[in-house]
Parts: C-alpha cells; sequence; structure tokens
C-alpha cells in the first residue's frame, strides 16, 4: 500500500551535528531504524558562510528523501527537518531520535498525509 506522509520538525538543540561524517551516520542508524531503505547517499556538507553557517545533510530512500539542516551560529542551534515518504511511517520513532541525538530544548512538529492535499494528521511540541 502506498502511503504519503511527510514530517517537518523545527527544533532548537543545545548539540548541533557540525561534522560531516557525524551526520551521514545519523541519517544511515535513522533510516534502518524506522525500516527504510537508502538509494543514494547519504550526503553531507558543512557551510561555513557568516549569518548561514551549519550543516546540510540528506538522503534518498527507496520511499522519498530525509533532509536536514542546522544553523549552529545561534545557541541553541537550529534545526529544520524533513522526512516524506511513500511507505509507513513511525513518527513518534523519529521524534524520539532527533530529541536523543540532538539534546533538544524545544521541538515542534507536524505530521501530513498528503495523498490528496495536505491534510494535518498530527502537530505537537515538546
Amino acid at each position: 500500500m502506498i502511503f504519503h506522509k511527510h514530517l517537518l520538525i523545527n527544533a532548537k538543540v543545545n548539540k548541533p551535528m557540525k561534522s560531516e561524517d557525524e551526520a551521514i551516520e545519523f541519517l544511515k542508524d535513522l533510516v534502518g531504524s524506522i525500516n527504510m531503505k537508502i538509494i543514494k547517499g547519504p550526503f553531507a556538507s558543512y557551510v561555513d558562510v557568516v549569518g548561514n553557517r551549519g550543516l546540510t545533510a540528506m538522503v534518498m530512500i527507496e520511499t522519498s528523501h530525509i533532509a536536514f539542516h542546522i544553523w549552529d551560529e545561534q545557541s541553541p542551534a537550529l534545526l529544520q527537518f524533513d522526512l516524506y515518504t511513500c511507505g509507513s511511517l513511525d513518527a513518534e520513532s523519529v521524534l524520539t531520535t532527533i530529541e536523543k541525538s540532538f539534546e533538544v530544548a524545544s521541538l515542534e512538529y507536524q505530521l501530513f498525509d498528503r495523498k490528496d492535499g495536505f491534510v494535518l494528521e498530527a502537530q505537537g511540541s515538546r
């Protein structure tokens, strides 16, 4: 069965990743923990430009993509996270992994079903 789930996370984090290798390992582990399959990547790059300094990472999965951006010049750092899948999604597992991996100070999320537009399935803050 095909699903169309889109999870968006906006978080303030106390432990921002700054290493490309760390981001790549995080994405590999995350994909495995939510029973998805990598088709390309992960890729990561650190941008060292004042005002936009931080890490960008993404992985193509068999059912779409996962990407995140961290701006680490501010404290706490800003994390924007995006996961789209046409497979099933355990959003709670993803949220828990984000919280543990980045030492989240605050987090807001929205989960959409995009089969027929943008239907908000869940939202919350932690």
